[in-house]
């Protein structure tokens, strides 16, 4: 079957999808300090898989309260469980298993280099241009990134080796996801997509956590609860439907280099929240990534 690819012809920069994305980066930069919050009760692999299927279910709830169908196209299933691999499972799994050999910092270095794979592959696979603005932008993000998380440089070893080709390849592996679900979109109304990928995607996360992890429930305190009420309506039931129609507005590459300040409003929020450091160089960081993400998403 021949899918049409519209994303050869030049596309403006839609100041919705913007919106859309600013959107997507608040609500998952917050989820850092959350986490942080509240993996002192709850194992992050139980935490997230389990959110994601709850979250995964109230959408589908919402979407049949809007009149939307849920009936998966024929010839688009396999479309749409690869897609919820790349972009819900491999990124949540991969990334929570990299911090058993990596320390969070240099695990948050590797995890956006996203964007990198992303605009290289936007422009092998969708013809995306990779113009000298994007890729100084680009650039930009990156920078500030590795200065913000890693100041003292990605520090390698032999030992470290496991995370660094995990974290890498959860990285690739959302930004194969991002591509492709321009390249094939699903035929199913937003909600009703989103969904699909964000409960299929949780399910593996789920059941992993639950076969090697030990969460306690019974001893959850009522602000576990709040935190994990927040993660299922926060970043799965807003900000992934969010992502999802951002990428339906924006270029690819564009779309991933905003993804850029999600850290950056992690480690803002975390300052205040946590008392985490903050200094000038953190700040200066900051600044650079910022205007990376700016230049981007320039039209």
């Amino acid at each position: 079957m021949t899918y049409p690819n519209p994303s050869r012809a030049p596309q403006r920069i839609a100041p919705l999808g913007l919106l859309l994305l600013a959107v997507t980066s608040v609500g998952w930069g917050l989820n850092w300090p959350v986490m942080k919050f509240l993996i002192a009760e709850m194992p992050p692999l139980t935490a997230r898989g389990l959110t994601g299927v709850v979250g995964g279910g109230l959408l589908a709830v919402l979407a049949l309260w809007r009149g939307e169908s849920l009936r998966v196209p024929r010839g688009q299933w396999g479309h749409l469980v690869v897609l919820a691999l790349l972009n819900v499972t491999g990124w949540m799994a991969l990334m929570g298993l990299a911090l058993l050999w990596l320390p969070g910092g240099e695990a948050a270095v590797l995890a956006y280099t996203m964007p990198v794979w992303a605009s290289v592959l936007a422009w092998l696979v969708l013809g995306e241009r990779l113009s000298l603005q994007r890729v100084l932008a680009m650039l930009m993000a990156f920078a500030g990134i590795a200065a913000l998380m890693g100041g003292d440089g990605l520090m390698a070893s032999e030992a470290k080796a496991p995370g660094i080709a995990l974290a890498l390849l959860g990285a690739f592996g959302f930004a194969l996801g991002t591509v492709l679900a321009k390249r094939y979109a699903i035929s199913l109304p937003l909600i009703a997509s989103s969904a699909w990928q964000i409960g299929l995607g949780c399910v593996p996360v789920a059941l992993l956590g639950l076969a090697f992890e030990t969460p306690h429930f019974a001893t959850l305190s009522w602000t576990g609860w709040g935190l994990l009420a927040y993660i299922v309506l926060v970043p799965f039931c807003i900000a992934y439907v969010c992502w999802f129609a951002a990428l339906k507005m924006l270029p690819a590459s564009v779309a991933a280099i905003g993804t850029m300040a999600v850290p950056v409003i992690g480690v803002v929020v975390s300052a205040i929240a946590l008392h985490e450091p903050l200094g000038l160089v953190q700040i200066a960081a900051l600044l650079l990534t910022l205007g990376g993400v700016a230049l981007a998403t320039r039209g």
